[in-house]
């Protein structure tokens, strides 16, 4: 049997990318016959990481095919007419209103893309979702298939590389406490909130402290720039945005962070917050959308943005050692449901359930 995975777009670092190559490796050890087919791919990734969609092979009824759906592609429209079994992995699709003061063009893709999921509701035969909140959205949207919650596959292996010393080096001992968001500079993230926060706990708390932003602003240039102007207008010093950077580079981020601070609006799952997990990195975060899933119940989970709270909860857990290692420890425990094994037997349970 044959299984394709198909999506809009494999790149370098994108998380939902990085899940398709991770699917396509346990599909590979289960024994399937398996390759991913795009209609972009990053000339940046390892030759043969995919192939493009015009060069996938006639499909028939023994075959399956995975369609990642994450934004806007033709291919939500054209999937349902193949002659095999049909599989969709959600990751969940951004509103476009976030975008619409930024990029008109994003937000036209965005809304192509919630028509295409909602083109697709009794087309396939199966789904996978990336969290309960994505899951709830499908059904929203009319899927009446089996829909079965797998977390995005993450191999932790890969975060045991070593860390670019020159940052360490620069930011590890210098007596800041730093605090990491790592994502993309999108509007959705709500980065001008962190800002906010980061204020109020550098003029009310601690004065010797850090924001480091990790992450590309590439199609929100516009949304970058507003928010170095708010920067400026709250004369904020010790912000740091990166920008995309290698890898090695963001585990040393991780590494010298004190605290995770995430306030976004819209998460279909948030894989930065398993990484902060991971690396011992205590975590504060609003809950919103898939984030209280992915957190089960650790960190600190606020249910409102009000600036001087959050900074005053941040720094009670930095200045706390006990309840410090309390909430690193409850995270940890939480990370083990996102190993790979676990999340790999899950998804090997389910793609034989799917595919027979």
């Amino acid at each position: 049997m044959r299984v394709f995975q198909l999506l809009p777009t494999l790149a370098m670092g994108d998380a939902v990318s990085n899940d398709a190559i991770a699917v396509g490796k346990v599909l590979r050890d289960m024994g399937y016959e398996t390759s991913i087919f795009a209609e972009n791919i990053d000339k940046r990734l390892p030759s043969g990481s995919a192939k493009h969609v015009s060069r996938m092979p006639r499909l028939s009824q023994s075959d399956a095919v995975l369609y990642h759906l994450s934004t806007g592609s033709d291919l939500s429209f054209t999937i349902d007419k193949l002659r095999c079994r049909k599989g969709v992995i959600y990751h969940n699709i951004t509103p476009s209103y976030f975008f619409r003061p930024y990029n008109g063009e994003i937000e036209e893709l965005l809304d192509y893309g919630r028509k295409g999921a909602a083109h697709l509701a009794g087309k396939v035969d199966f789904c996978l979702a990336d969290s309960q909140y994505n899951k709830s959205e499908l059904r929203d949207l009319g899927y009446n298939c089996d829909i079965a919650v797998r977390p995005i596959l993450i191999p932790f292996s890969d975060y045991a590389q070593r860390p670019d010393s020159d940052i360490l080096r620069r930011y590890d001992s210098d007596g800041y406490v730093n605090f990491l968001f790592v994502g993309r500079v999108a509007p959705n993230k709500k980065h001008e909130d962190i800002i906010k926060t980061f204020y109020c706990y550098q003029k009310h708390c601690n004065p010797r402290s850090r924001l480091i932003f990790v992450g590309s602003w590439q199609g929100t240039e516009a949304y970058y720039k507003r928010l170095m102007r708010y920067v400026h207008a709250l004369e904020l010093e010790n912000v740091l945005f990166t920008g995309h950077i290698p890898f090695s580079q963001m585990i040393a981020y991780y590494q010298i962070a004190d605290m995770f601070i995430c306030m976004s609006e819209h998460e279909g799952f948030c894989v930065p917050l398993v990484e902060a997990m991971h690396f011992g990195v205590p975590i504060l975060a609003y809950a919103s959308c898939a984030v209280p899933d992915t957190l089960g119940g650790t960190g600190v989970l606020l249910d409102n943005k009000d600036p001087l709270e959050a900074a005053f909860a941040a720094d009670r857990v930095l200045c706390d050692s006990v309840l410090k290692r309390e909430i690193i420890g409850e995270q940890r425990r939480r990370q083990q449901d996102f190993s790979y094994n676990v999340v790999k037997a899950q998804l090997e349970e389910q793609l034989r359930t799917f595919l027979g």
